[in-house]
């Protein structure tokens, strides 16, 4: 058997927040081929599959988890049509995708080395979605976004294998269902496909994308000109670092999964209830304006970081060995030697008081991987009251 298959190998080392128990089995895929063999392998056995990425969005519990666990190591990154950041080069073709670079990238490619290569290309579409740990497979599961850039807005093709036919198919772009932080891979087709390569559509010489407040400021020392990409990407990287939203070691909250919450998006009216009540709760500074954004079908984003602060969870919070970074009250962090059970015990303090205070029910951003069914449903389903 090509594939190998090893038993009880542990998941803590492969996930940046180093929690969780062991897989009863393991293995990684190099092609196609080995995925497909990891199906059969799976069903022969009647257990899961579950697929592994950079392990940068995921808390294991402390059993573990009693499926395969496998690894897509699939490489590569292949401009299939395009121009140079010259603007010459060959012809890009017609249809909606002149004038683009179409660059294909293998699930297991590290997804900040295929950012690091589009910024050095000159191809723009995701230098605001650099130092992103993790891998391009997953890209298109969370629609990984961030500094105001989603890969939805560049996304065209998605390459997976079918788990039922074990046939492999491409889908678009428009069909994956992309929303905030969302897409089909997480609702309608969660369990089915297993990506294998992601197929962008960026754009050669193409001006950077500034439009998060913050990044802007950050770049206010460009003049009003069109910063370049590779300072748009070593800014959104010094941002990220100055929340330890980046991988170092070295990094007191480097165990981390990034945000554990995603921010809530609400109908105007919910909205305008929550805005109200916060308001007369008092935690408004003088002047203070509370931060919301547009959101797609009209909705408003509230940022989930600024209601833990305002519910009472300080930076640095602890939770036995779990605790809130220092750095982004976001960010739950393993301090050393945290366990799943701690780490979701801080989240359910934090999703309780930010309810009680503001009638706002935060959701986990994560995959929580191993859990009996029902035991975290209550993170998994925000609801705005």
């Amino acid at each position: 058997m090509s594939l190998d298959v090893r038993e009880s190998v542990p998941l803590a080392a492969l996930t940046t927040l180093g929690v969780g128990g062991p897989a009863r089995y393991f293995a990684e895929a190099a092609d196609e081929a080995a995925v497909i063999e990891a199906f059969r392998f799976a069903e022969a056995r009647g257990v899961p599959l579950f697929v592994l990425g950079g392990g940068s969005n995921l808390l294991v519990a402390d059993r573990g988890v009693d499926a395969l666990v496998l690894r897509v190591r699939i490489r590569g990154i292949e401009l299939l049509r395009g121009r140079g950041k010259d603007g010459g080069g060959g012809d890009t073709g017609g249809g909606g995708e002149a004038g683009r670079a179409l660059v294909r990238a293998g699930a297991g490619e590290a997804w900040d080395d295929l950012v690091a290569r589009s910024v050095a290309e000159g191809w723009a579409g995701v230098e605001c979605l650099s130092g992103i740990p993790g891998d391009v497979g997953a890209t298109p599961i969370q629609n990984v976004g961030a500094y105001g850039q989603e890969v939805a807005e560049t996304i065209v093709e998605v390459r997976a294998i079918d788990r039922a036919t074990g046939v492999a198919v491409v889908l678009s772009g428009a069909d994956c269902g992309f929303g905030y932080r969302d897409s089909r891979f997480k609702r309608a087709w969660r369990g089915r496909y297993v990506i294998t390569a992601v197929t962008f559509a960026l754009r050669p010489g193409g001006a950077a994308t500034v439009r998060y407040p913050e990044l802007q400021r950050a770049l206010a020392s460009s003049g009003g000109a069109a910063p370049p990409l590779g300072e748009v990407r070593s800014t959104v990287i010094a941002l990220r670092r100055g929340k330890s939203m980046v991988l170092d070691p070295a990094d007191e909250n480097g165990r981390s999964a990034g945000s554990f919450f995603m921010n809530p998006t609400l109908a105007p009216g919910a909205a305008a209830g929550v805005i109200a009540r916060i308001e007369a709760a008092g935690v408004l500074a003088p002047g203070e304006a509370i931060p919301r954004y547009p959101a797609d079908g009209g909705r408003v984003k509230l940022s989930a970081a600024w209601l833990i602060e305002r519910a009472g969870f300080a930076k640095g919070t602890r939770h036995g060995a779990a605790g809130i970074s220092t750095r982004h009250t976001l960010a739950l962090v393993n301090r050393g030697g945290a366990t799943a059970e701690e780490l979701l015990g801080l989240a359910r303090r934090v999703r309780r008081g930010v309810l009680d205070r503001f009638g706002v029910a935060l959701s986990a951003e994560p995959d929580l991987v191993g859990f009996a069914p029902g035991e975290i449903d209550d993170l998994v389903s925000g609801a705005h009251l």
